[in-house]
């Protein structure tokens, strides 16, 4: 009998799934009774047989506050519904909901929680800066999740660490499955003529977009020929509006790209910009190593786990913009030295592919040892 497995997070999935997530959760599911409770965009469907989904409010700010607010009775639910064995939790805050429900619920079901980052870092540098108030106390709650739960799962050799300097050793340490084949697949292209700096990622404060526009004031004037390409969007395309104002031609500005418009973005440039200042493992990243181009990362977060400085990219103090600003002058102003890390993370790129299968194996045995350990 396949153990019954309720997933927990605030992920917005939007049904049907796209064909990579649908690899990832038919392989689940042939290892798991699964129900997955998390989240979907306003309007968008709010379930089906696998997953149930709380949809968006007219007033976004609500989302977040309304979900968790629910999670608990959400959980216990499912809970009384049928025998679970186990609530895989996507954080620390999902994992203290899990904790309620299953009391509201009178359920044993053990309580796995994952760290897919700093969870310092969550009302510091995401979101509203309001958040900061409440941080001592998140700290703390998240520190009684870690301890509490039956099983932890880590995501990298970052996230580990920190796991440990909270005296829990992690039950399971492997990357969630990342479908990379578009980016894998086709031939490696040859750098373009003109260098260019692509970013991609959420225009927020933990992504340092203050510290970027300012390493590209220091560094544009040294690369005549260079030009740095952003492509997201959020609270702070102010900075970015004002970038463009001050370098005009020499910044271009996407708000998104489809999947196969961001291999060519990659394609067109000689290195991917990565000056978070926390991170998970960050997927842009496996994705520029697959391209076969150089990274420059921030020594933040899980980015050194697959940067190595020197090799494959180069890494830099995210709170120092003239730091950044040196590493990008350095690659694009030598081309040879983009083609060598470039290759040097192609070279290291397969070691963060694996199949859904694999991940699916990896979750079913980190499960048993949950519910091992709760019975123990």
């Amino acid at each position: 009998m396949k153990p019954r497995v309720v997933m927990v997070g605030r992920t917005r999935y939007r049904l049907p799934l796209s064909p990579s997530l649908a690899r990832k959760f038919d392989a689940l599911e042939e290892r798991l009774d699964l129900r997955v409770l998390a989240a979907a965009p306003r309007g968008a469907t709010g379930g089906d047989a696998t997953f149930s989904l709380q949809r968006g409010t007219p007033v976004p700010a609500l989302d977040g506050p309304l979900f968790y607010g629910m999670l608990p009775v959400r959980i216990a639910r499912e809970l009384r519904r049928r025998r679970t064995h186990a609530i895989l939790a996507q954080s620390p805050y999902e994992a203290l909901a899990a904790f309620a429900g299953r009391s509201l619920a009178r359920s044993d079901a053990a309580v796995v929680v994952e760290i897919h980052g700093d969870w310092r870092t969550w009302s510091r540098l995401y979101g509203s800066p309001a958040r900061a108030i409440v941080a001592p106390l998140a700290d703390r709650a998240a520190l009684v999740a870690i301890r509490r739960a039956d099983a932890v799962r880590t995501l990298s050799s970052f996230t580990s660490s920190i796991v440990q300097d909270a005296g829990v050793e992690p039950a399971g340490t492997f990357t969630t499955y990342t479908e990379l084949t578009a980016f894998s697949e086709p031939p490696v292209a040859p750098l373009p003529d003109r260098p260019v700096a692509l970013f991609v990622g959420v225009l927020e404060r933990y992504k340092n977009v203050h510290a970027i526009a300012d390493a590209w004031r220091l560094a544009a004037p040294r690369l005549p020929e260079a030009t740095l390409r952003i492509v997201g969007d959020g609270r702070h395309r102010d900075v970015l509006e004002a970038l463009l104002a001050d370098l005009p031609g020499r910044v271009t500005w996407e708000r998104r790209l489809e999947t196969p418009e961001l291999v060519g973005a990659l394609d067109d440039a000689w290195l991917l910009l990565l000056a978070s200042r926390s991170e998970g493992t960050p997927r842009v990243v496996l994705e520029a190593l697959c391209r076969g181009r150089a990274v420059v990362g921030a020594r933040a977060g899980g980015i050194p786990d697959v940067v190595t400085h020197g090799e494959t990219g180069l890494l830099v103090d995210p709170d120092r913009p003239d730091e950044i600003a040196e590493a990008l002058v350095r690659i694009l102003s030598d081309r040879p030295l983009a083609e060598r890390l470039g290759a040097g993370g192609h070279a290291r790129s397969g070691e963060w592919t694996y199949s859904a299968d694999e991940y699916a194996d990896r979750v079913l045995e980190l499960v048993g040892s949950a519910v091992a350990a709760r019975s123990a």
